[in-house]
């Protein structure tokens, strides 16, 4: 079963496992619909018809499977329950752990299907012994694995990623071959389930503003926020500080709950909180080896180049983290991605930083 989400490069997955030889059915996830009636395009409805129109041309069966509800539980209440406890959460990566490869993937296999093919920039190797390991895309530009992290074994070895292969320029020319109605359709931008909706104004349908102070490292009242969950560290434009002059930029550097105080600074690595050696990271998922202790390489965000680790186990499942170069705006919440050259370990949650 292909994921298709009326995009050019889901579509073009399900054309390549066809021409594998692959028996294929698509299947879109309908996930979030915009019931709330927030501002903003949420186009699920288009993607819909997109999805059926690639489907159709094909030859394939297609399904609608829905999925409202346990996206409203795995991904919105985890999204919402992280930003009231103060924490910036990765509904990306979650998405594909939780929905994709979790409750899409189980639908899957007990409609008899022995896969699930996906778009994702990202490649699948079975080693002799039977495991699979999940590499990093073809295409250097589009490579997609970070947001895989947190996938288990059973799940790599349950997902088929044919785009993975390919660089993009090559994908969409795969849907212009099969004359697909998504060859020219643009990348779509959205986070992966609120489309172009603001997150700001999600955010405030679902979690009541608690405005408060905006103070310096020195304590001085800088402005007014409208609730600590607006914000992100590291985040310079948004928070309404005017920068004095040009070339400098108040960044957010922290939050302080107990007083609902934002706090800015100058984005620069001499300033506390914002740049960091040293980060805990839990809730911890490997693909196959478990990185346990000494050298490791990792990537704390997306795009963002690898970096070298001293890595130091903890009690309770955690990792410590000590950054050979500081790290700028390291985000609890958010993921860290466990590489080997370009093979993907696995990934954990940043929690303590510093």
């Amino acid at each position: 079963m292909v994921g298709l989400s009326g995009g050019v490069d889901s579509s073009a997955a399900a054309a390549l496992l066809l021409e594998q030889g692959h028996e294929v059915v698509g299947g879109y996830m309908k996930n979030w619909i915009n019931e709330e009636g927030l501002p903003g395009d949420c186009p699920w409805e288009s993607d819909l018809e997109d999805a059926h129109a690639v489907a159709k041309a094909l030859g394939i069966e297609f399904r609608v499977v829905d999925l409202i509800d346990q996206y409203r539980e795995r991904i919105v209440d985890y999204l919402l329950e992280g930003y009231r406890d103060g924490v910036t959460p990765n509904p990306d990566v979650m998405c594909n752990r939780e929905m994709k490869f979790g409750v899409f993937l189980d639908y899957a296999l007990e409609q008899g299907f022995e896969a699930v093919g996906t778009g994702h920039y990202a490649r699948r190797r079975v080693r002799k012994d039977g495991a699979a390991d999940l590499l990093r895309g073809a295409d250097p530009n589009k490579d997609q694995s970070y947001f895989l992290a947190m996938m288990t074994q059973h799940q790599v070895k349950h997902a088929l990623f044919p785009a993975g292969e390919m660089l993009k320029p090559e994908v969409r020319e795969v849907a212009r071959r099969f004359n697909l109605p998504t060859a020219e359709k643009k990348d779509s931008q959205g986070i992966c389930f609120i489309g172009n909706i603001k997150m700001s104004d999600f955010l405030r349908h679902h979690v009541p503003d608690s405005p408060g102070e905006i103070v310096d490292l020195d304590g001085k009242v800088m402005g007014k926020h409208d609730g600590l969950h607006l914000y992100t560290l590291g985040q310079r434009k948004g928070h309404g500080v005017a920068s004095p002059r040009s070339g400098m930029a108040y960044v957010v550097v922290g939050k302080d709950a107990e007083k609902n105080q934002l706090i800015v600074g100058w984005d620069e690595p001499s300033t506390s909180g914002l740049y960091a050696t040293k980060c805990t990271v839990g809730s911890l998922s490997w693909i196959n080896e478990a990185v346990t202790g000494g050298r490791a390489e990792v990537q704390p965000r997306y795009r963002a180049k690898s970096e070298a680790v001293e890595v130091t186990e903890l009690e309770g499942g955690k990792l410590e983290l000590t950054f050979t170069r500081q790290q700028r705006a390291l985000t609890p919440g958010q993921i860290c991605a466990f590489y080997e050259g370009g093979k993907l370990l696995g990934g954990g949650v940043f929690e303590k930083i510093g």
